[in-house]
């Protein structure tokens, strides 16, 4: 299967970036075909311009500023995110990939004023986050990125299928051992997606 691998750490040497890396490698063990797309590396702009915005029903034109990322997500067959959570939410490059890549055409389609899904070619989806809140903060916020995830991206995609979701809470009192455990948690997961 041929998996996106999206993740949104500007830090080479954070735990962010060995979950990414760690993802990878375990989803290549697996016989897969990996495209990991690390937003930061790639400098890729998540700033939807005026130029995008007025063109943004209007498919392809819609595509023409980020067309290289439109077809790596229409070759997908898997998707991972592997993100911290910054205040509850994704990262600003994360956030803008979805305003600028998932676009009418791309991701979705307006029939009769209903949303109807293209992705339907992902079949599977998963999820590797990490929070500086505790589980319970993250609970009493409503948890805007598990939603997002298990609720929004898994109807795009296909509602009738499981999600991996993998969350390392409470970073901000993490130790050695908890970042391990969650490292090879990963690990066992992405080898089985």
């Amino acid at each position: 299967m041929r998996v996106l691998v999206l993740h949104s750490h500007p830090v080479e040497e954070s735990y962010g970036k060995s979950l990414y890396k760690q993802a990878l490698e375990s989803l290549e063990k697996a016989g897969h075909a990996v495209d990991g797309c690390d937003l930061y590396a790639e400098e890729f702009d998540p700033v939807l311009s005026r130029q995008d915005r007025l063109t943004y029903h209007d498919y392809p034109a819609n595509t023409d500023l980020v067309k290289p990322y439109v077809e790596r997500l229409k070759q997908a067959e898997g998707l991972v995110l592997v993100t911290p959570i910054w205040n509850f939410g994704f990262p600003a490059i994360l956030k803008g990939y979805f305003d600028r890549v998932w676009l009418p055409g791309v991701s979705f389609d307006l029939v009769d004023g209903k949303v109807e899904s293209r992705l339907r070619h992902i079949r599977k989806l998963a999820a590797v986050l990490t929070y500086g809140a505790t589980p319970f903060r993250a609970f009493a916020a409503g948890n805007p990125p598990k939603k997002i995830v298990k609720r929004v991206l898994r109807a795009q995609i296909n509602p009738l299928r499981p999600v991996t979701f993998l969350a390392h809470y409470d970073m901000n009192n993490c130790t050695p051992e908890t970042r391990a455990r969650f490292l090879e948690k990963v690990k066992t997961a992405m080898e089985r997606f």
